[in-house]
């Protein structure tokens, strides 16, 4: 028999969890099309905002999704032996202008270490690196404990 246990993680769980993490997936939405890639990420437990770099070709579905203000998610996980841990972050994908960007905030893409998917056929002259925000509307995250009888 298995037992499952599953619990919501409190607000200060959650900016603990995203901190220590630096990879999960980018969801985006538009009109009825999703597109979902891997990304790095750096996290702001005072703010609870994401920041990112994305780097996009000029004719590359990413990039054409980024540019319809889409709706987000980001969504971070791990596994550990029979215990599950996400987070989700919903809200909508800010472009952050280079000329804005303060101290504080060049600190915070510095979180964002490398790219760590970054695979690229084509040249770097042809890539487009764009600086990103999320302020979630929801932040949620939950645990889930599985004990499964051998």
């Amino acid at each position: 028999m298995t037992t499952k246990r599953e619990a919501e993680m409190s607000a200060s769980a959650i900016d603990a969890f995203l901190a220590r993490h630096e990879t999960g997936v980018l969801s985006l939405a538009r009109d009825d099309a999703p597109y979902a890639i891997p990304i790095s990420y750096g996290y702001d437990e005072d703010s609870r905002e994401t920041f990112l770099r994305l780097v996009s070709t000029v004719d590359s579905e990413k990039r054409e999704f980024l540019g319809s203000d889409p709706d987000a998610r980001i969504v971070v996980y791990e596994e550990d032996g029979g215990r599950y841990t996400s987070v989700v972050a919903v809200g909508t994908l800010e472009r952050v202008d280079p000329a804005t960007l303060t101290p504080e905030t060049i600190a915070q893409y510095g979180e964002t270490r490398r790219p760590l998917f970054e695979i690229w056929a084509d040249g770097k002259p042809d890539l487009d690196i764009q600086l990103y925000r999320l302020a979630p509307d929801r932040l949620t995250g939950r645990t889930i404990t599985v004990e499964r009888d051998e």
